[in-house]
């Protein structure tokens, strides 16, 4: 007598005839080599940069042609097939992590640069194009692209569109959004779609400000027109050491308060400091208990003056010791171990978990004190970098995957820190996306009304719900369970935060 089919196999039955009936059709649109399914082969997309969640696809679709990837969306939205759309997968939160029962749509192939036009200050690139290369390439012009994620060797165009991304210079010069004109591609159906304009504004409704930072549960972007800038004539960065956190966290709004905004304001906390400088040898001071790294640019004059004033400030807000680069190089140096705190961190623990929410500036030392008092809590230890001007944190929480208890433990710390972030004024996210991190977060920032307002705006684009599903706005019964689980786990500290 034959043993009953359990569950699981039927799972693995269901799973396995769509993933044939999705590959002969994708099969009609794309060459063999584009089409990835075999268990092997999709290994490498099962997650982005947070490892901590990884799904095998059920295909990758690698299309070469902007008439491929409209193939793919139709098809896949004829079959009623999940799509999620990636670019480098340097992601932190989760956003290219693949569907189980869906398409992975690789825009790796579209990294070639159109056009760069030194008399408007633009480019316009493909998705998939990286971000330093915009730089590169239009550094024979004196021109380039403001915005400069940690990952920017790396990660693509399509994605900091995708997250609205930053980086250390976000503070003077914007995120993406403030430095794209346009974006185009395909939304669900395949059909042509653009937002924003060559022009300074678009006609109608501001869509190009929506799908910047939509996480690719709007559309999928092909191409993008960017903003470029003059390299400044010179730049020059302080570092400056504070023997006490809440010193160096004043320090940062002293500056502001004073009128002056940095080119860079970053701040590293003592764990952070001794990673980097172990790693990269930037010349940090490891008896501080924070470093601000703070840069001017300009014309000579410009950056004279704005350093002048940045250095009295900061020693009436007591700095221990101030360093002024005197050569680029120099300036590099000390920026090496803010640009590699992720993979130094890398370097001290089997894993960690990069965090990203935002304060109002004067409680930088109010959020570092408390995830030290977190730190004891979980038993874990956290290491703290900081684009300080925005208010935007990135602790590292690091523990061992490994360890399902320790991993747990670093999603609670997590999540406190975030809950935290709210009660005092922020967000959840600044600039690395909700993703699948921060969902149950977004039910202790938003009320069910609100998430429903944004399901709403997801709806007029994607009435299936197939872009990139069960990411960015949690649902009002995960929202109801997270909240039991925060009950249950005592962990309710701030009364006055929405709950369902």
């Amino acid at each position: 007598m034959n043993a009953p089919v359990t569950s699981s196999q039927q799972d693995l039955i269901a799973r396995a005839e769509r993933q044939s009936l999705v590959v002969r059709a994708l099969s009609a649109h794309l060459p063999a080599h584009a089409l990835l399914w075999t268990p092997e082969d999709t290994v490498p997309y099962e997650c982005d940069g947070l490892t901590a969640y990884r799904e095998r696809p059920l295909v990758v679709a690698l299309p070469e042609t902007y008439e491929q990837v409209q193939a793919v969306l139709k098809t896949c939205h004829k079959l009623d097939v999940p799509i999620v759309a990636r670019g480098a997968g340097t992601g932190l939160s989760g956003g290219a992590m693949p569907n189980r029962m869906g398409v992975t749509l690789s825009l790796a192939k579209f990294n070639r640069i159109l056009q760069l036009d030194r008399l408007s200050r633009t480019a316009v690139v493909q998705g998939g194009v990286r971000n330093l290369a915009i730089s590169e390439a239009a550094a024979p012009l004196g021109l380039y692209y403001a915005p400069d994620p940690s990952s920017q060797i790396a990660c693509t165009i399509g994605g900091n569109v995708a997250e609205n991304s930053g980086g250390v210079h976000c503070l003077k010069y914007g995120l993406t959004l403030h430095n794209v004109l346009k974006v185009r591609g395909f939304t669900v159906e395949g059909e042509p779609v653009e937002f924003g304009s060559d022009a300074l504004d678009a006609a109608g409704y501001d869509l190009l400000a929506l799908v910047v930072g939509s996480e690719g549960m709007l559309a999928v972007t092909t191409e993008v027109t960017v903003k470029l800038i003059p390299k400044p004539q010179l730049a020059r960065c302080i570092m400056a050491s504070f023997d006490d956190i809440r010193k160096a966290g004043d320090a940062v709004a002293a500056v502001i308060a004073a009128g002056i905004i940095p080119a860079g304001l970053e701040m590293m906390d003592k764990p952070m400091t001794a990673a980097v400088e172990d790693y990269v040898h930037a010349g940090y001071d490891l008896t501080a208990e924070a470093i601000l790294l703070c840069e001017s640019d300009g014309t000579p004059e410009e950056v004279e003056e704005e350093i002048g004033r940045m250095v009295a400030v900061l020693q009436g807000a007591g700095a221990t010791g101030i360093a002024v680069s005197q050569s680029e190089a120099e300036r590099l140096r000390f920026w090496s171990g803010r640009k590699n705190a992720f993979p130094a961190s890398g370097r001290i623990s089997p894993d960690y978990m990069c965090m990203d929410s935002t304060i109002p500036r004067n409680r930088l030392a109010d959020i570092l004190l408390a995830i030290q008092k977190m730190e004891k809590k979980y038993q874990l230890r956290c290491a703290n970098v900081f684009h300080a001007g925005d208010g935007n944190l990135h602790p590292l929480i690091l523990f061992d995957a490994n360890d399902p208890d320790q991993l747990h433990r670093c999603e609670l710390f997590g999540a406190e820190i975030l809950e935290t972030s709210v009660a005092m004024g922020g967000t959840v996210t600044g600039e690395h996306g909700v993703g699948v991190e921060k969902l149950n977060s977004m039910c202790v920032q938003f009320s069910a009304e609100e998430n429903e307002q944004m399901f709403g705006v997801k709806r007029a684009f994607d009435a299936k719900g197939l872009l990139n599903p069960g990411k960015v706005i949690p649902t009002l019964h995960r929202c109801a369970e997270y909240g039991k689980m925060l009950v249950r786990g005592g962990q309710i500290s701030h009364p006055d935060l929405p709950r369902f």
